[in-house]
C-alpha cells in the first residue's frame, strides 16, 4: 500500500526486497546445484564429496578421454547426466562409449578409485605426476 505522498510504505517496501532476496538465492543456489564440482580446502571436490583430477595424457580442449578400460576402472570420470548443460570453464565431452563427462578448463576430470572418502587426495601426483588434482 502506498502512503498519501505515493511511495511504498516500509513493510512493503522490506517485502519487495526480500522477495528479491529470496529469488537472486534461489537462483544462486540452483546454478551451485548444476555445477559439476566445488571448491573445498584449496582443491576441486564432485558432488560425492571426492577429489576430482585430471590427466596429462588428455590434450586440453580436445573433446576426448585417454582413459579408457583398466584406466576408468582406476580413474573413473566425472559424469554428466544427460540434461547437464556446460557453463563457464565448465565443458561437456562424450566418451567412446557414449557416456557424457565433465571438463574444466578443456580437461576431462576424473576421481580416483583408492581415495576411499571425501578428502583423500592420494592420487595427486600418481604415475610420476601425470595426475593432479584440480585447483579452482
Amino acid at each position: 500500500m502506498r502512503s498519501s505522498d505515493g511511495s511504498m510504505g516500509n513493510t512493503q517496501r522490506n517485502n519487495a526486497m526480500q522477495g528479491d532476496n529470496s529469488q537472486a538465492k534461489s537462483s544462486m543456489q540452483h546454478q551451485a546445484r548444476d555445477m559439476p564440482t566445488r571448491a573445498s580446502d584449496g582443491r576441486l571436490i564432485g558432488p560425492n564429496g571426492h577429489t576430482v583430477y585430471t590427466f596429462a595424457r588428455d590434450s586440453s580442449n580436445a573433446g576426448t578421454s585417454a582413459c579408457y578400460d583398466q584406466c576408468a576402472q582406476n580413474w573413473p570420470p566425472l559424469t554428466a547426466a544427460p540434461t547437464a548443460q556446460a557453463t563457464g570453464d565448465y565443458s561437456i565431452i562424450t566418451r567412446t562409449d557414449g557416456t557424457r563427462q565433465w571438463a574444466f578448463k578443456g580437461q576431462p576430470m576424473y576421481y580416483f578409485a583408492r581415495d576411499a572418502q571425501p578428502g583423500d587426495k592420494v592420487g595427486d601426483g600418481a604415475m610420476s605426476g601425470a595426475w593432479k588434482v584440480i585447483t579452482p
